[in-house]
């Protein structure tokens, strides 16, 4: 269950080239003497279906055979796993079935509907998505692709960590942000093989801090009412990615809701770049613990773009 290995992405990186962006990585000098370390942001809100869940859904579609394909797809999710799963969807000529929550952001469900995908709007319980889902596949036969509890999707997560790395001096430290899981299985998957002395963490909200209890604890400890600005972090560890982050993964660091908005609006302002606020979790890290990353070299995945312009928190 704990998959996938290192040459699984590395696989993933070839079958998904063809399909994705090679995200940039960029470089503030501005940031970096204000923090007094070296930042490397990788761009993956420059993605496809702007966040780095276009991979996942890529590569996990991409393996299905033929026979599969024809059934179609279908997920549940609040935003950037159903944009990047209809739109992959589309690109290989297939149905896609997403269920999502009536409160989604108006953005995403404006973009998973642009993509082309089959919308079912359900209550924003757990329950109602997992029930609603169902339904959907069993009436449809469409197959099931799980956001982040699923190793194919977690192999094309880890593809990003991969250009990262070639595209970087040697890193001390590599952030991501953690909901399910999924980004940051596959960044310490990808960094533990190819760069054995960097240090790899994970960045919460405090508001949805079920990663960092689990991870201290030695334990599975879900959220039950999760609350914070950054709502692509909303969901709790599957097993799965539970075992691969305490195997891999060094520090789970957690971040007030007022630092996530100063980082966010932080790399608008001095970046010129616009990043939802998931996306400005680790950013957020290194800015309210700065004296762990004062003169280290730090690589962070910027994992998403995806920002609603009418209920900005700034």
């Amino acid at each position: 269950m704990i998959g996938p290995c290192f040459q699984d992405i590395v696989k993933a990186s070839e079958r998904i080239r063809s399909f994705i962006h090679k995200t940039p990585v960029l470089y503030s000098s501005s940031i970096n003497g204000i923090l007094d370390s070296k930042i490397y942001f990788k761009c993956e809100n420059f993605q496809k279906a702007g966040a780095f869940k276009f991979r996942g859904a890529s590569h996990a579609v991409s393996t299905l055979n033929e026979i599969l394909k024809k059934k179609g797809v279908a997920t549940h999710s609040s935003g950037n796993h159903a944009a990047a799963l209809a739109l992959a969807a589309t690109m290989h000529n297939i149905p896609s079935y997403i269920v999502m929550p009536e409160n989604a952001p108006r953005i995403k469900k404006l973009a998973v509907a642009g993509y082309g995908a089959k919308i079912f709007y359900c209550s924003s319980t757990l329950e109602a998505r997992e029930q609603t889902l169902k339904q959907v596949v069993n009436k449809t036969g469409a197959i099931f692709i799980h956001p982040y509890d699923n190793e194919k999707v977690i192999a094309g997560q880890g593809t990003s960590a991969l250009e990262l790395l070639d595209q970087t001096p040697a890193l001390d430290i590599v952030i991501a942000p953690v909901g399910g899981g999924g980004l940051l299985s596959g960044t310490a998957i990808t960094v533990k093989h190819m760069s054995p002395t960097t240090k790899i963490f994970g960045a919460e909200p405090a508001g949805a801090d079920d990663a960092a209890r689990s991870f201290y604890s030695g334990k599975l400890i879900p959220s039950l009412r999760p609350q914070t600005i950054a709502d692509g972090l909303l969901t709790s560890l599957s097993e799965r990615t539970f075992a691969i982050i305490r195997q891999n993964v060094d520090n789970i660091m957690i971040v007030r809701e007022e630092t996530i908005i100063q980082a966010m609006r932080m790399i608008w302002e001095r970046m010129k770049i616009i990043v939802e606020p998931s996306a400005a979790v680790p950013f957020a890290a290194v800015i309210e613990h700065n004296d762990l990353f004062r003169h280290k070299t730090i690589g962070i995945i910027l994992s998403g773009g995806n920002v609603d312009l009418d209920h900005l928190p700034f």
